[in-house]
């Protein structure tokens, strides 16, 4: 990424003269950086790769700009409609919260938030307590911040191609994890379909469910909440939409069901447990798709695909274990 083309972007979108620009390895997903302008401000910036924001090869940098827009729009409603532990993206001179640069990124400023705990570790009960607090306010926001925010159309991200692996394509080799990766789809695929196949099965029920949809933050794990001298803080805002509320709550409840009843009790809708498992199932139905769509794109072999292919091969061979246990969802 060319920085005097971020540097143009910050001035152009919310006329920022940067005075410093420090690249921060945090996250994943994102590009960030740590910014100093010329007037002392400090600025936490996100630049994302508009192509990792299409979910098939038939969209377009800008149907996944339009994708990120739409989320981030979404944020700017809840802080502004009073959630104030939402760190929404500050938006720029016109308005808008994230701008294009380069021809495949989009540059979001945030304010620079201190923290006193975060991290991508397990959950802590304090830590469980103050997310619980923050999904469920956002949940019972008033129904006019949605106006901006897409709905979950529970699409598996370049599904087609992962779909065609299984079935026994061979990409072009475009890197170095080509190969092997289309090796590995065609070893599980009857593990990956029977996924496949109980995930469809799911969104059927959810769909039949519709009216129970709220907004949702998408992924509110550890590594997405800060705790501040103010309280908890909410980060990450780019995977919002409109969906059943299991979709923030399948992985804050810690498996007792116990974050599920409190949820039932503070708002008045009961979880559903085939939904707390469509979006369990999806989480990992979905990154399978997406680390495969990435192998079979030109890519490197450096640290971040190295992480990846480890991370496939995981969720995997898991698929392969945990299908003989599965009785089918409608039994």
């Amino acid at each position: 990424m060319d920085e005097d083309a971020l540097r143009g972007a910050l001035a152009r979108g919310w006329g920022l003269g940067v005075a410093s620009l420090e690249y921060l390895a945090v996250g994943w997903g994102s590009h960030h950086w740590d910014v100093r302008d010329e007037v002392g401000g400090r600025w936490f910036v996100t630049a994302d790769e508009l192509e990792n924001k299409r979910v098939s090869d038939a969209e377009t940098v800008d149907d996944g700009f339009a994708r990120l827009r739409a989320s981030l729009l979404s944020a700017v409603a809840l802080r502004d409609a009073g959630c104030a532990f939402v760190v929404a993206p500050v938006p720029g001179d016109g308005g808008e919260p994230a701008v294009g640069f380069g021809g495949r990124f989009a540059v979001a400023v945030y304010p620079f938030v201190d923290e006193e705990r975060s991290g991508w570790g397990e959950w802590t009960p304090d830590a469980r307590a103050g997310t619980f607090g923050m999904v469920a306010a956002v949940h019972m926001a008033p129904a006019w911040v949605r106006r901006y925010a897409l709905a979950d159309d529970f699409r598996v991200p370049f599904r087609e191609l992962t779909e065609a692996a299984c079935d026994g394509w061979s990409p072009p080799e475009t890197g170095p994890y080509t190969a092997a990766v289309a090796r590995l789809l065609r070893e599980y695929a009857a593990p990956l379909r029977r996924w496949l196949d109980r995930y469809d099965g799911l969104v059927a029920l959810a769909r039949e469910r519709s009216g129970r949809d709220v907004l949702t933050h998408g992924e509110p794990h550890p590594g997405n909440i800060m705790r501040t001298g103010d309280g908890w803080r909410l980060i990450d805002w780019d995977t919002v939409a409109v969906a059943p509320p299991e979709r923030d709550l399948w992985s804050l409840d810690p498996g007792d069901g116990s974050v599920l009843d409190r949820y039932a009790a503070v708002t008045g809708v009961r979880p559903l447990p085939e939904l707390i498992e469509l979006y369990r199932l999806g989480w990992d139905i979905k990154d399978i798709a997406y680390d495969a769509a990435h192998f079979f794109r030109p890519h490197a072999g450096g640290a971040n695909e190295t992480k990846s292919w480890e991370l496939l091969g995981s969720l995997v061979r898991r698929a392969g274990e945990l299908v003989p246990r599965l009785a089918p969802w409608h039994t």
